[in-house]
């Protein structure tokens, strides 16, 4: 559905002020997804949204949405184009002297080309569709921040677009409003089969509904992904902070400063991170594994998240027993995990006998 092509912008350029907001991006977005574009406050997020429907004209490269190349395009021919996408933003936007009924149907009156009983037909679609049907007749100033959002997104469907474009759309809301304006657009992608894009500096909004994530920084994409490959294995440092700000893999403050393999008087001790996905995550493995090898299993630390509905589990544990055991024991954990790190070890022995 969008396609950026080594997409470049430059503020100002040859003068002192040059900026460089982006530098060489390209990526694919695909019909019926929800592609997520995070990163820290002027890595790049806002300038790139805005290239998707020309409010922001690239310096270089080429802007593609739904088969056709923005560039080329000429004034009245963007306009005309612009109404496939929608856009909604962090501030709401609404006319507050106009009920919500008259916000939402603005976009349609300025096009002309339907009549009032139409408009007024529509308008009444999208109330239900976004769930404010009660609060046709009510003023902005009436309406919490969610209800706004809310009328704001009514608005960017009132001209029946093909991509949605959410610029920081739940920055300004509080955990339980922003998951249900992202449990709205879930719904909206269902039913009106919307190529969504978010820009966000939120990682929760991006693990809760993005079916991909690209990471921006310094105006460069650094890291990009399935969301659920990019939580659950980090390349770059910038991505491993912003992951550990809603998934906590690190380990405890306790065992971090202190020797946590010490000798086994038995054989060894093995501490081993765990990563499960899926219906593995609510699987009983450390039982399971700690019965058919023969080990004696510690859990150190653990929790269960969820990734767009899916179960995410990251355990540390400790392993002890002989030295064969122990192998046996992280072999039959790949079997049954998604990933299996050791994080230490018996010192009197080599990580590579494990």
């Amino acid at each position: 559905m969008i396609t950026l092509q080594d997409i470049g912008k430059t503020y100002a350029p040859g003068t002192k002020q040059e900026v460089k907001a982006l530098k060489d991006i390209s990526l694919k977005i695909e019909k019926g997804e929800i592609f997520g574009v995070i990163g820290l406050s002027g890595a790049g997020k806002s300038t790139l949204i805005r290239m998707i429907n020309f409010l922001e004209i690239p310096t270089t490269g080429t802007v593609e949405v739904d088969g056709v190349i923005l560039n080329s395009l000429a004034p009245r021919e963007l306009r005309n184009m612009r109404r496939k996408i929608g856009m909604i933003f962090q501030s709401f936007n609404l006319l507050s002297s106009a009920t919500v009924a008259d916000n939402i149907a603005f976009p349609l009156r300025l096009e002309k080309k339907l009549s009032e009983s139409e408009i007024k037909e529509r308008v009444q679609y999208l109330l239900g569709l976004v769930g404010l049907e009660e609060k046709a007749n009510m003023y902005p100033a009436q309406l919490s921040g969610g209800q706004k959002q809310r009328v704001g997104i009514a608005r960017a469907l009132a001209g029946d677009p093909k991509v949605l474009l959410c610029d920081e759309a739940t920055s300004a809301l509080d955990p339980k409003t922003t998951s249900s304006i992202l449990e709205l657009l879930l719904d909206l992608r269902q039913k009106l089969n919307l190529t969504i894009v978010i820009i966000t500096h939120q990682m929760e909004v991006i693990k809760e509904c993005c079916d991909r994530v690209a990471v921006i920084d310094g105006g460069v994409i650094t890291e990009m992904g399935r969301t659920i490959d990019v939580f659950t294995n980090p390349q770059k440092e910038l991505t491993r902070r912003l992951v550990s700000a809603v998934i906590h893999q690190e380990l405890p403050e306790l065992l971090a400063h202190t020797e946590i393999v010490k000798e086994y008087h038995e054989g060894a001790k093995a501490v081993i991170e765990l990563l499960f996905l899926g219906p593995k995550a609510d699987a009983p493995v450390i039982v399971d594994v700690a019965k058919e090898c023969q080990v004696s299993i510690s859990l150190l630390s653990g929790n269960i998240d969820h990734i767009q509905k899916e179960p995410f589990g990251h355990m540390i544990v400790e392993v002890a027993g002989s030295k064969e055991e122990i192998k046996k024991a992280i072999v039959e954990f790949e079997r049954r995990v998604h990933k299996v790190e050791v994080l230490g070890y018996d010192e009197r022995k080599q990580l590579s006998e494990f």
